[in-house]
């Protein structure tokens, strides 16, 4: 079970973490705070101080097309906001 699904790009994120030091992460739903701590520190070799996680839910959503209404649904997920030690950062660009 591969507990990180992928990193988080947003405006929101990435101004938490030039300021505050946290990154943003999809993770499987049913992993715990310490799993994803090891994970990340496995896959990023830095020290994570705080993990902090929460339930993003499912979503209804509907579009006008040619054919009428399609109607649908958004998945829900688990999000993990993590916060490193001083001075570490992960760069996401950086195999790009």
């Amino acid at each position: 079970m591969d507990i990180l699904k992928k990193p988080l790009i947003t405006e929101k994120l990435s101004a938490l973490g030039e300021k505050l030091n946290r990154y943003g992460f999809k993770v499987e739903s049913k992993s715990n705070k310490i799993e994803i701590k090891k994970a990340i520190e496995a896959l990023y070799g830095v020290n994570v101080e705080a993990v902090n996680t929460m339930k993003v839910p499912a979503k209804a959503k509907s579009r006008m097309t040619k054919k009428g209404i399609v109607s649908g649904r958004k998945s829900g997920y688990k999000k993990a906001i993590v916060t490193l030690a001083k001075g570490e950062t992960i760069d996401f660009y950086a195999e790009i």
